[in-house]
């Protein structure tokens, strides 16, 4: 009976987790898929650009009057020439010009190997489509080259207004594919019927998303459009939620479909942030709920001790007036009893302070390198460039949140973190790269008045760089409604100790004194910003190194915190003397 409860508290709490997962989710999706349809309308733009950045050129070339005479039958040499420094100028694979008949009579390619000249191109579409008066437009692997490009072609009129032949250019894409590559996406363009024409990654290029009909494959055989790919079935699968299956992954799913030639855009976004958003959000809320049951069972725990208390006091009256020598046995087991209960009570309490306390630390010690890991990730997603430098920062961050976990195991066993001697420039700038994030934010301009000789002590490295790093993050908050927010950090040796400062520009102590604001949980911040505890646990750690901290308002407005530590422990100095 008395697990029951225990049993349906645990069970609610995994019920409430599972719930907020899929609504938060749902949410972070959502947000994530927001960013994909801005991407793949740039993606989409590009595509359109590029199919009609030379729409214009055939038409123009056709009114050419070199490209006019060699189509009447004149000399070719001249036209080979220019139309080989048109190619050159314009970055196309060819430009050529082809007779009635479909016969290439010059080609800017005209001294390669693989020269166009020559060579009948008259069952191509966009041939067929230029003798007819329109402007003919086509996707396919070269037949002479084997080099997939984009073909347009006009027709060529003499003076007469007589059709006399067809100007066409060849231009690759290859370019749009190397950009997909390059920046991480998986991306397929795709023909009206399903043929995947340009794609991120290679394995997927003449792949058709769904079976073709005989008819269908006939007329590109006929079109020889590419060449003798064998047009297998792409592995790939989709489903009613906007998502599909692709290279063995789910990602999302989204399409453009309104390219020229009824093309269309596929886009593949991975949703790994909206998961890790999802799981944060859990993990927050199924904290706090088991804090709550936590306490619902303290409180429940305490009724019972009050009820049973009162029963053994109505027993005691019973037995007083049954048995005179009874009643003062039973006073003092009863007295026994209560401070049993007195002393366990007051154990239990002090597991908790000690709870608390460590809760609190590491809440705060860790927000700063989880949320610089936060922005790390968001800079990734938004440049794919930083991905080659993102596992340096991250693992970084994972050794710093290694070390303050490892300073927090004092609540299990008191044992003193050894010292080392360090160079406390380096520190400053760890503390200064840790918050790179919060500087850019603000907007902040940090001047760090470097020395150029070392500024060696000896104490916890780690915890010095807490201090560092809690100091410039409250003048960080400080300036943030500064117009022009700026930082000044200074490092010197007298000669017996080393110092530091950090000077903000900010809304100063005003009549606030130090011993108020590093009491704990005492914040100047906005509510949910911050817990307090930055300027109290580094009072502490100055103190378990002799130092002394110290805070000012500027001359020119804003807050001077100043960092006096000694070069040599007490021990050491009265060895000295």
């Amino acid at each position: 009976m008395q697990r029951k409860p225990l049993i349906f508290s645990f069970a609610a709490t995994l019920a409430l987790g599972v719930l907020i997962y899929q609504v938060s989710f749902g949410y972070f999706e959502a947000a994530e898929r927001s960013k994909a349809k801005g991407r793949l309308s740039l993606y989409r733009s590009s595509v359109v650009a590029a199919l009609e950045q030379y729409a214009h050129l055939t038409q123009i070339l056709a009114r050419d009057t070199y490209v006019i005479e060699a189509a009447a039958g004149g000399d070719t040499n001249a036209l080979n020439e220019r139309l080989s420094a048109f190619s050159t100028q314009a970055g196309l694979d060819a430009i050529y010009l082809l007779d009635l008949d479909g016969l290439t009579v010059s080609a800017s390619n005209f001294a390669k190997t693989t020269s166009f000249v020559g060579q009948n191109y008259a069952f191509r579409p966009y041939f067929k489509s230029a003798l007819k008066g329109g402007q003919g437009r086509f996707y396919a692997i070269g037949s002479t080259t084997g080099v997939p490009g984009y073909f347009i072609a006009d027709a060529v009129t003499g003076s007469d207004g007589i059709l006399i032949g067809v100007i066409a250019i060849k231009k690759n894409f290859d370019d749009l594919e190397t950009s997909w590559r390059e920046g991480g996406e998986q991306i397929i363009l795709t023909s009206q019927d399903g043929l995947v024409l340009l794609a991120s990654d290679p394995k997927w290029r003449y792949r058709a998303l769904r079976p073709l009909s005989v008819a269908k494959k006939e007329s590109i055989r006929a079109a020889r459009q590419f060449g003798g790919a064998p047009l297998k079935l792409l592995d790939w699968r989709t489903d009613e939620r906007g998502r599909a299956v692709i290279a063995g992954e789910e990602r999302l799913h989204l399409v453009a479909a309104d390219l020229p030639h009824d093309w269309q855009l596929h886009y593949f976004a991975s949703d790994d942030r909206a998961v890790a958003r999802s799981w944060l959000a859990t993990a927050v809320a199924v904290l706090a709920a088991g804090s709550l049951l936590i306490m619902f069972q303290v409180q429940r725990a305490r009724r019972i001790g009050r009820a049973l208390k009162r029963s053994e006091q109505e027993e005691a009256q019973l037995r007083e007036t049954n048995a005179k020598l009874a009643e003062e046995i039973n006073e003092r087991k009863m007295a026994e009893r209560r401070l049993t209960r007195a002393q366990n009570e007051l154990e239990r309490a002090s597991r908790l302070v000690a709870l608390g306390e460590l809760s609190a630390s590491v809440t705060h010690e860790l927000g700063q390198p989880i949320a610089a890991m936060r922005n790390h990730l968001a800079a990734a997603e938004i440049s794919p460039q930083a991905h080659a430098s993102l596992t340096g920062h991250i693992e970084g961050l994972v050794d710093r949140m290694e070390g303050i976990t490892r300073q927090l195991k004092f609540f299990a066993s008191p044992q003193s973190e050894p010292f080392e001697v360090f160079d406390m420039r380096d520190g400053m700038n760890v503390a200064i790269e840790l918050l790179a994030p919060n500087i850019e934010d603000v907007n902040a301009e940090i001047k760090f008045d470097e020395p150029v000789m070392p500024i060696c002590i000896r104490g916890s490295r780690l915890r010095i760089e807490q201090v560092m790093t809690n100091l410039a993050r409250n003048a960080l908050d400080a300036v943030e409604d500064s117009l022009t927010p700026r930082l000044m950090i200074r490092i010197g040796q007298t000669e017996h100790d080393a110092w530091f400062e950090i000077e903000d520009n900010g809304h100063g102590l005003g009549q606030a004194t130090l011993s108020e604001i590093q009491e704990p949980f005492v914040t100047t911040r906005a509510s949910g910003r911050g817990l307090g505890l930055g300027l109290a646990i580094s009072a502490n750690i100055i103190k378990d190194h002799e130092g002394l901290l110290t805070a000012e308002n500027a001359v020119s407005g804003g807050t001077v915190f100043r960092v006096t530590i000694p070069v040599t422990s007490r021990d050491e100095r009265k060895g000295e003397e």
